[in-house]
C-alpha cells in the first residue's frame, strides 16, 4: 500500500510531499538535497541499513521562483535520515559541492556531491551584467494553513470515535467470552448431570422403587395365599359344623319320634285300662258276686297301672330331661356354631375385601410403576432435548464468537492502519512546522517518527499474533 500526497503552498519558496510505503521487505532509504543559488549543486546523502521498520524522505530547498515542488518518499524496513546543502558560483565555470549524511539503526553513512557546470565558461556576447531579482530580497512569509487545526480536530474526533468503537467492541468481546464461559459451565454441569446424576442416581432410584414395589407385591401375594388357606380351613370348619348340626337335628327328630311313639303306647295302655273297666262293669251287670274279684283284679291292675305309669313317667321324664339336656346342649352348640358361622362369614367377607383391596393395590402399584417408567423416559427425553439445545446454543455462540473475533481483527487492522497514517501525517506536519523554525532538527524528527512508526508496527504484529492465538484457542 502506498500513498502519495502533494501539499501546495501558494507562497514562494517551499513545497513538500511525502510518501509512505509499508514494505517490510526493503531495507534502504535515500535522501537528496538540492540547492540553487544561481548555479546548480547537487548533494546526495549516503544510506544506512537497520533490522526493523524504516522511513525515508527527500527534501528540497528552492530559493528561486519555483512555486511547486513534489517530493516522494518510500517506507521500508530501514530507518534513516539525511540532509544536504548545495551551492555553486558561476565565474566562467561552476563549482558545486554537497554534504550529506545518513543515519540508521544499523549504522551511518556519509556521501559527497559534485557540482555540474550550468553554462559555458565564457558565454556568447561576453560577460553579462549581474542582475538582482528584487523578489528574492523580499522576506518569506510562511504562515500555517488554518485548515491544519481543523484537520487535527477532525483526526482527534475520529480517533476518539474509533477508540470508543474499539472499547465497545472489546466490551462486547468480553461479554461474549463471559457468555461462552457460562455456556461451557452449563454444558459441563449438564454433561456431569447426565453422566453421573441421571445414570448414577435416577436409575438406581427407579430400580429401588421398582424393587420395593415388587417386594410389596410379593408380600401381598404371600398374604393372599395365607388368607386363601385360612379361608379354606374356615370353610372346612363350617362344613364340619354343618354336618354336626344336621346330625344333631336328626337325633332330635329321632328323639321326638320316640317321644311320639311312647305317647301312643301310653295312650294305648290307658285305652286298655279303660276297656278293662268297661268289661268289669259289664260283669257287674250279670249280678255275679264278682265284687271281690273285680276289686282284687282292679287292685292288681291299678297296682300294675300305677307301676307302669310310674315307670313310664319316670322313663319319659328321664328321657324328656335327657332330651331337654341334649336339646339345650345342642341348642348351645348350634348357637355357638351359628355364632362361629357368622363370625367366619364376617371373616370371609373381610378376607374377600382385603383380597380385593390387595388386588386394587397391586393394580395401582403396577400403574404407578408404569407411570414412573413413563416419567423416567420423559425426563430422559427432556434432558436429551435440553442437552441438544444447549449444544446448538454453544455451537452458535462459538460461531458468533468466531465471527466477532474476525470482525474484531479486521477492525483492529483498520484502526491500527488509520492510527499509523494519522500519526505519520501528524509527525510529518509537526516536523515541517519545526523545520521551518529550525532546519537542523529535521533529521532528529524524522528519526523519532521512524522509531515511533516502527514501534507501532511491532505492536501491530504482536496484537495480530495475540488475536490469532485467541482465535486458535476458541
Amino acid at each position: 500500500m502506498s500513498h502519495r500526497a502533494n501539499i501546495r503552498i501558494q507562497r514562494r519558496g517551499f513545497s513538500n510531499s511525502s510518501a509512505i510505503l509499508p514494505n517490510l521487505c526493503r531495507t534502504n532509504w535515500s535522501s537528496q538535497s538540492v540547492g540553487r543559488g544561481g548555479n546548480c549543486g547537487i548533494g546526495r546523502a549516503g544510506w544506512g541499513r537497520a533490522g526493523g521498520a524504516g522511513f525515508g524522505s527527500q527534501s528540497l530547498y528552492n530559493l528561486g521562483a519555483s512555486k511547486r515542488i513534489a517530493v516522494g518518499g518510500s517506507y521500508g524496513s530501514g530507518i534513516g535520515g539525511g540532509y544536504g546543502y548545495g551551492g555553486g558560483i558561476c565565474n566562467g565555470y561552476a563549482v558545486g559541492g554537497g554534504i550529506g549524511g545518513g543515519y540508521g539503526l544499523g549504522g551511518a553513512g556519509f556521501g559527497g556531491g559534485r557540482g555540474d557546470s550550468c553554462f559555458p565558461v565564457c558565454p556568447p556576447g561576453g560577460i553579462q551584467k549581474v542582475t538582482v531579482n528584487p523578489n528574492l530580497l523580499v522576506p518569506l512569509k510562511l504562515e500555517i494553513d488554518p485548515t491544519i487545526e481543523k484537520v487535527r480536530k477532525e483526526e482527534g474526533e475520529q480517533i476518539k470515535i474509533l477508540n470508543n468503537k474499539f472499547a465497545s467492541f472489546i466490551d462486547k468481546v468480553r461479554f461474549l467470552e463471559q457468555q461462552n464461559k457460562v455456556l461451557e459451565t452449563k454444558w459441563a454441569l449438564l454433561k456431569e448431570h447426565d453422566q453421573k446424576t441421571v445414570t448414577s442416581n435416577i436409575e438406581p432410584l427407579f430400580d429401588a422403587y421398582i424393587s420395593n414395589l415388587r417386594t410389596q407385591v410379593n408380600d401381598l401375594e404371600k398374604e393372599k395365599v395365607r388368607l386363601d388357606g385360612e379361608l379354606h380351613t374356615t370353610q372346612n370348619l363350617v362344613e364340619d359344623y354343618k354336618s354336626k348340626y344336621e346330625d344333631e337335628i336328626n337325633k332330635r327328630t329321632d328323639a321326638e319320634n320316640d317321644f311320639v311313639i311312647l305317647k301312643k303306647e301310653l295312650a294305648d295302655l290307658q285305652r286298655q285300662i279303660s276297656d278293662t273297666s268297661v268289661i268289669l262293669s259289664m260283669d257287674n251287670n250279670r249280678y255275679l258276686d264278682l265284687d271281690s274279684i273285680i276289686a282284687e283284679v282292679k287292685a292288681q291292675y291299678e297296682d300294675i297301672a300305677k307301676k307302669s305309669r310310674a315307670e313310664a313317667e319316670a322313663w319319659y321324664q328321664s328321657k324328656y330331661e335327657e332330651l331337654q339336656n341334649t336339646a339345650g346342649r345342642h341348642s348351645d352348640d348350634l348357637r355357638n356354631a351359628k355364632h362361629e358361622i357368622s363370625e367366619l362369614n364376617r371373616h370371609v367377607q373381610r378376607v374377600k375385601a382385603e383380597i380385593e383391596s390387595v388386588k386394587k393395590q397391586c393394580a395401582n402399584l403396577q400403574a404407578k410403576i408404569a407411570e414412573a417408567e413413563d416419567r423416567g423416559e420423559q425426563a430422559l427425553k427432556d434432558a436429551r432435548q435440553k442437552l441438544a439445545e444447549l449444544e446448538d446454543g454453544l455451537q452458535k455462540a462459538k460461531q458468533n464468537m468466531a465471527k466477532q473475533l474476525k470482525d474484531y481483527q479486521e477492525l483492529m487492522n483498520v484502526k491500527l492502519t488509520l492510527d499509523i497514517e494519522i500519526a505519520t501525517y501528524r509527525k510529518l506536519l509537526e516536523g515541517e512546522e519545526s523545520r521551518l523554525a529550525n532546519d537542523a532538527a529535521d533529521a532528529v524528527n524524522i528519526l523519532v517518527l521512524a522509531m515511533e512508526v516502527a514501534s507501532a508496527w511491532v505492536e501491530v504484529v504482536a496484537l495480530q499474533q495475540e488475536v490469532a492465538a485467541a482465535t486458535l484457542e476458541v
